[in-house]
């Protein structure tokens, strides 16, 4: 049999060598913290003890796993058991299983426990912490959304100040590590300090410190939707790729409403978090007005973004767990937002019936839509086909990675001129210009724009690119069929479909695509 390694609350699947391993799980791993997707066969990406927990193989008390290594596959289920919800994930490239390993492995396994906790990196942890550079490990920007209201009073506003900060001090600030803000939230927000203004655990300490009550309602939506849009700018030292956390602190619970203070918070890429403290007694619950209310502000609705403290007293054992939640970067799903997290390809009709001038408002339009995003490396990416009976690639996605040198791209295509084969240019783009980027991790949308009947097939080409995971909308003008622009978009067709009889008509379409767009990406992230 195989002697069994110890391994953390955190080691995953693909930090496992062998095909075959016997590993140790330890005790009492924080449930909530584990990242585990499928059921049965998981995504090397899962926590190994998260899956046999989930599994049933064993309890928190932890035990003996045998790990088998698996092939990837597609679509790892999301499912709930034994205290875990499982993720789904379209698709990864390797899997694993659990299993109860043979009882002799676990004697072998005893006296050589490991500590668990740190998340395992695989590196040793090095101990010269660089003071000045903070905790690098721990990537997020953070504004604390702290309750200045009559709810809380003057001394359970001060027991409210000495746990932020020992969360800040906890967190390692530093200017390579996270960096944080303070909003108050009460009667009207006020942004108390910025992420840029300091980047010394030392100097923010001293800044919660002075902080005065303001006392008045406990308008949490107005703060959290203020917040949301003002706080995160470059200019206030929003750092980019780093994920934007508000962490709302609330004793017992809003004047007002939460729902689209947390629509908005989505839009922004903002991850919420609900620290709820002394939740409303029986009695008090009806004087809340939505009793939902922090299921409508988080992020997302998995437990993961909900923290609930009894009181504000003897809250230290609090700190750590809720660093530790804002420090996994890679559960801060609300990052990812429909601006930044896109391939867009624009399909566009360069036949002779368009003409000059015409052909000029197709590329505005074009510009138009394309302006609405984050276009980055790191970002969403616009690439161009235009076509008649031919296809030329204009440009495609990685050509260009900034919104200028896109812009400039668009308003450089010349128009061709000639016949009209929508099908084979749909069928062109799926291959050449989706091709390249089809695993990757931006959603993919293609925008057909065209003026008239196409004399090729257009249903099969789009049924294609559409089972090929890209979505599909189609804009006609003057004389393009409804038929064909049905056909050639994705389900729901009414919402895909878009028709003007002039070319002048395009511009006021901008605005709903971009809107289509971002509903698609969230329903596709739900």
């Amino acid at each position: 049999s195989l002697a069994s390694t110890a391994i953390t609350c955190f080691t995953r699947g693909l930090d496992l060598r062998k095909g075959t391993e016997d590993v140790l799980c330890p005790a009492n791993c924080p449930l909530w913290q584990f990242y585990v997707f499928g059921d049965g066969v998981y995504a090397s990406l899962s926590s190994i003890c998260g899956a046999a927990i989930h599994r049933g193989v064993i309890s928190n008390a932890g035990g003996a796993v045998r790990v088998q290594t698996l092939p990837g596959q597609e679509n790892y289920p999301a499912v709930n058991a034994n205290g875990i919800q499982s993720q789904a994930l379209s698709r990864w490239a390797s899997s694993f299983s659990v299993t109860p390993a043979t009882k002799d492995t676990a004697l072998e396994a005893v006296g050589r426990s490991v500590s668990t906790a740190r998340p395992s990196t695989g590196k040793r942890p090095k101990k010269t912490l660089d003071k000045k550079a903070g905790n690098k490990d721990c990537k997020a920007d953070i504004a604390f959304l702290i309750d200045g209201s009559y709810n809380i009073g003057q001394r359970r506003f001060n027991l409210q100040k000495n746990f932020i900060g020992k969360v800040a001090v906890m967190l390692g600030i530093g200017t390579e590590g996270p960096h944080v803000g303070v909003v108050q939230a009460s009667e009207h927000p006020r942004i108390e300090f910025y992420l840029k203004n300091f980047t010394a655990a030392k100097e923010v300490l001293f800044a919660i410190k002075e902080l005065g009550f303001r006392g008045g309602n406990s308008n949490t939506g107005k703060a959290l939707k203020h917040t949301a849009q003002k706080f995160f700018t470059l200019e206030n030292g929003a750092r980019k790729g780093i994920p934007k956390i508000i962490v709302v602190f609330l004793d017992g619970w809003p004047s007002d409403d939460l729902e689209e203070a947390g629509i908005v918070a989505r839009e922004f890429g903002v991850n919420v978090f609900i620290v709820s403290v002394a939740k409303p007694t029986t009695e008090e619950l009806g004087m809340v007005q939505d009793i939902g209310f922090v299921d409508k502000a988080v992020c997302r609705t998995n437990g993961f973004f909900s923290y609930q403290m009894p009181t504000w007293f003897g809250t230290t054992k609090y700190v750590k767990p809720l660093v530790q939640k804002l420090c996994s970067h890679e559960q801060m799903f609300c990052s990812k937002t429909c601006y930044n997290s896109i391939n867009i390809a624009f399909l566009i009709d360069g036949s002779s019936s368009v003409g000059e001038s015409n052909f000029r408002l197709m590329l505005d339009f074009v510009s138009n839509v394309a302006k609405a995003f984050e276009i980055s490396d790191i970002g969403s990416k616009v690439a161009a086909v235009q076509f008649t009976y031919d296809q030329r690639p204009e440009f495609g996605f990685t050509d260009y990675i900034t919104k200028e040198k896109v812009l400039s791209a668009i308003r450089n295509i010349r128009y061709m001129s000639g016949g009209t084969a929508t099908g084979d240019a749909i069928s062109f783009t799926t291959r050449n210009v989706f091709g390249p980027v089809k695993d990757g991790p931006n959603k993919n949308f293609l925008i057909v724009l065209t003026d008239g009947q196409s004399y090729d097939d257009v249903r099969g080409p789009a049924a294609a690119a559409q089972k090929a995971g890209i979505t599909v909308f189609s804009v006609g003008v003057a004389w393009a069929p409804l038929d064909d622009l049905k056909d050639m978009a994705s389900e729901p067709r009414e919402s895909h479909t878009f028709f003007t009889r002039e070319f002048t008509g395009l511009e006021q379409m901008v605005p709903d695509i971009i809107r289509s767009i971002c509903k698609d990406f969230l329903d596709s992230k739900q």
